[in-house]
């Protein structure tokens, strides 16, 4: 690797200071979103993103938050009457799906007000919307996202927290509790990098094993478990899959063998048991089974990341042991992820506007 070259590491390690940078900038970072209707567009890590983000928007606010996949709609699906605004995420700002559905969307209701998340203001995303959110996360020139993430899901969150003070759906005393219960979480990010350190030179030989990797939550987790799959299959490349737990159990339960390996997501969610009653049977049958949680550690294959959050700001956290764990299993599998490939997939299947700035 090149003297200086960035890499996955760099982009983690720097994911603390952004989001304290973003926390410190709030309240004049984020705007006040009107309506109770919105629609959200946004693919890849952008779409799992909003996904981390869903139920602490819609538990903070009185809104119905509909997200979908920018293409799709574009070409299949409605508009609905009670849409009262649309974000199209997209962190490059080169997403054409993304930015061709919010074209066409301003034809068909042009007195909707588009919203542009992204962390470029000059991009092609910026020129098409009416307001452009900053998502603050620097430059990311890894491939791989990370701290462009969870930039991402806290700008949303943070979002929500202002137009639900604004539209006296909070207190003072409310939002300032939000904002110190995030700093104190954000504090916490070195540690939870040093415990993954820790629980992956323990589990390093293990984890080089699988030839699957599934990961399963429940409800407000779904974007943490979405973006392992990602990130698991952009990096370390094999068979990878991220789910709720009751979409594991109506099908997906039936693949498994002595070749897998599981990590659970314990958020504190009501629905705990079952997700442990899940594990517990599953132990039976798959190679590894590990668990994530926002408490204590209870035995060498549990990472206790010890947050005082509540389930719906876990997916700001909880993300970054798998962003951890998809970079060592691949640099330790031989990916040598400095060396890019496929470089020109984005152009030749038009799915950027134009080649991203990597190192």
């Amino acid at each position: 690797m090149e003297e200086n070259k960035p890499s996955m590491m760099t982009y983690i390690m720097e994911e603390q200071e952004v989001l304290s940078n973003i926390l410190k900038n709030y309240p004049d970072n984020c705007p006040v979103i009107k309506g109770n209707d919105w629609l959200v567009l946004a693919t890849g890590s952008s779409i799992n993103a909003a996904y981390s983000a869903k139920y602490y928007i819609e538990n903070i606010l009185d809104v119905y938050l509909r997200i979908e996949e920018p293409f799709k709609f574009h070409y299949y699906e409605k508009l609905k009457e009670e849409t009262d605004n649309v974000i199209g995420i997209s962190q490059s700002g080169e997403s054409t799906s993304t930015i061709d559905a919010l074209k066409a969307i301003e034809k068909m209701k042009p007195e909707l007000t588009i919203y542009g998340l992204t962390s470029k203001r000059e991009s092609e995303l910026a020129q098409v919307v009416d307001e452009v959110i900053d998502i603050e996360n620097g430059i990311e020139r890894v491939g791989y996202v990370t701290k462009g993430f969870s930039a991402t899901v806290f700008k949303l969150m943070l979002t929500a927290l202002k137009t639900a003070k604004a539209r006296g759906l909070i207190s003072d005393q409310e939002e300032e509790k939000e904002l110190t219960t995030f700093a104190k979480a954000i504090d916490k990010i070195s540690e939870i990098i040093e415990k993954t350190e820790n629980f992956f030179e323990k589990w390093s030989n293990e984890l080089m094993k699988a030839q699957r990797f599934t990961s399963l939550c429940t409800g407000a987790l779904i974007g943490t478990a979405m973006e392992m799959q990602t990130k698991f299959s952009e990096t370390i490349r094999l068979p990878s899959q991220g789910m709720d737990i009751e979409v594991f159990m109506h099908g997906p339960y039936f693949e498994v063998n002595s070749n897998h390996q599981q990590f659970y997501i314990d958020s504190n969610s009501p629905m705990n048991q079952r997700l442990f009653n899940l594990r517990d049977y599953e132990e039976k049958y798959v190679g590894q089974v590990y668990t994530i949680s926002l408490n204590k550690s209870h035995d060498d294959r549990e990472l206790g990341l010890e947050l005082e959050i509540d389930e719906y700001k876990a997916g700001l956290f909880m993300i970054i042991p798998f962003q951890i764990l998809a970079h060592h299993i691949a640099e330790m599998k031989g990916n040598n992820l400095g060396q890019r490939i496929y470089t020109d997939f984005g152009l030749a299947m038009k799915s950027k506007t134009k080649a991203g700035d990597y190192a």
